[in-house]
């Protein structure tokens, strides 16, 4: 099952003095394992454009879409058997200490 993981900041990392895991190493890991289908990291939140349409008129702004401290900084597409295992490669990544985790399944319009 295929499963998007978003990569964000937060404002209450993790306060263990152990080092966090290597980022490289995990891109690695996961790459090699299969589980990681694809991934990057995005630009600085001032890159981000906002569109909407209202009452048929397109709308354009700078800058997220939310008021937030909290930022989504890249993503993952992962490939995983469960959630459970999703899970567990998520909770290696070195933002789910510094920052926080988001998984999403894929959409499985078909049932």
């Amino acid at each position: 099952m295929k499963y998007l993981m978003f990569v964000c900041t937060d404002t209450e990392p993790d306060t263990d003095p152990t080092p966090e895991p290597d980022i490289n190493r995990w891109v690695s890991e996961h790459d090699a394992s299969g589980q990681r289908l694809q991934g990057m990291a995005l630009a600085p939140k001032s890159t981000a454009t906002t569109v909407r349409v209202r009452n048929g008129q397109t709308l354009v702004s700078d800058g997220p879409f939310a008021e937030t401290k909290e930022l989504i900084v890249g993503f993952d597409l992962l490939e995983c058997a469960d959630l459970d295992e999703a899970i567990e490669v998520a909770r290696a990544h070195p933002m789910a200490r510094g920052g926080r985790i988001e998984i999403r399944p894929q959409a499985d319009w078909d049932r």
